[in-house]
């Protein structure tokens, strides 16, 4: 399957499990679509982005392999993401990489993530957290700083002061994901 061929391919897909399943399962069958498949998704200003998104998110949620080693591509280009449908697929699978390198002993992720994309990970949730997004790419950027900031001491003060001074506004969801971030903390 070409660039091409993909593209056209993303355009018949919805938000729905199914529609979202097989197209993961088309790109875990040929993995050399991961890229191509990235570089719509930063294709920011096509309306296809989101659902590429979307197909990416669902492949990852599936297998975390594929996009390790386009690391440096992914991480550069997280910033670049600003619409609410995309800017959630994004947040999820920087939480599920990000949980994978912190959670587990002998994670493949902890030979592909560098410091270098945990802080464009780390400062991209930042964005998204203090950012006007909706509660899930915010709770996804409070998984990933929690743990990130493990890791960089300056990320917990940083992302204490962020969730004390944005509680009182926050949606009820929002409020108890920052309570519990802050009882970690």
């Amino acid at each position: 399957m070409t660039k091409d061929e993909l593209y056209n391919s993303l355009s018949y897909i919805d938000h729905t499990r199914k529609k979202r399943g097989e197209m993961a399962k088309i790109i875990l069958g040929n993995l050399t679509l991961i890229r191509p498949l990235m570089g719509i998704v930063f294709m920011v200003k096509d309306p296809v982005s989101l659902r590429a998104c979307w197909a990416l998110e669902y492949t990852i949620k599936n297998n975390l392999s594929p996009i390790l080693p386009h690391l440096d591509y992914f991480t550069e280009n997280l910033n670049k993401v600003q619409h609410e449908s995309a800017i959630r697929p994004m947040a999820k699978i920087c939480e599920l990489l990000v949980l994978d390198f912190f959670k587990k002993s002998n994670s493949i992720s902890k030979t592909f993530i560098t410091d270098e994309h945990l802080e464009r990970i780390a400062t991209v949730c930042f964005d998204w957290l203090i950012g006007e997004n909706n509660v899930a790419p915010k709770a996804y950027s409070m998984t990933c700083l929690l743990l990130i900031g493990s890791k960089y001491s300056w990320i917990h003060p940083e992302l204490k002061m962020v969730l004390e001074q944005n509680y009182e506004q926050g949606s009820a969801a929002y409020k108890a994901r920052a309570r519990i971030t802050l009882a970690k903390l």
